[in-house]
């Protein structure tokens, strides 16, 4: 809350933190290769030009094992490499352990929208209008994990705000700010 200029400058003295929770979060994540191959329409120029082309990527897609939460995945990088054995007796006492809801193949299913949707965005830069997409995927072994992460609520000028720490690294995953004046009219 100290740091940073497009928040109020008295930030981190005028909040209150109302709630700290630590959860650790349920994961899978899945190695996968998506290839799009693409028509569009270029409708930028005159006159508009039909362009085709293949967006082939290799991700290590991250589901979220909840079906309802608030928590942002996609500004959300696993550490893979400060992945442990899972020991109940190093959670803290005071942490909630989520458990999944979700199933290995279901899990596949939501990757596999998630980056179709991703594709389509990343091909709409391309072309103006998508006429035809087909992606095909080549999905490795998916790892179940969990990862720590801190959910902090506080209050700012009667207003409450959010935000996520990575519990691993304690980097800010996602936050709420509250707009700073400039004394601007």
């Amino acid at each position: 809350m100290k740091s940073g200029f497009l928040k109020p400058s008295n930030m981190a003295r005028a909040s209150k933190i109302l709630e700290r929770n630590l959860f650790y979060l349920p994961f899978w994540v899945i190695p996968i290769t998506a290839t799009t191959n693409y028509k569009g329409v270029f409708e930028r120029l005159t006159p508009p030009v039909v362009k085709e082309g293949k967006l082939e990527k290799k991700y290590n897609w991250l589901v979220l094992g909840r079906k309802a939460t608030d928590f942002p995945t996609r500004d959300y990088e696993v550490p893979l490499e400060g992945k442990i054995p899972y020991d109940f007796k190093r959670i803290e006492g005071f942490a909630k352990v989520l458990n999944s809801e979700i199933e290995r193949d279901d899990a596949l299913d939501v990757a596999r929208q998630q980056i179709e949707e991703s594709h389509r965005f990343l091909i709409k830069q391309d072309v103006d209008r998508v006429i035809e997409m087909k992606t095909e995927f080549d999905a490795g072994e998916a790892v179940y994990l969990h990862a720590p992460a801190w959910r902090i609520v506080y209050e700012y000028k009667s207003g409450r705000y959010g935000i996520w720490l990575d519990g691993a690294t304690g980097a800010i995953i996602k936050g709420d700010i509250p707009a700073a004046s400039f004394g601007l009219v």
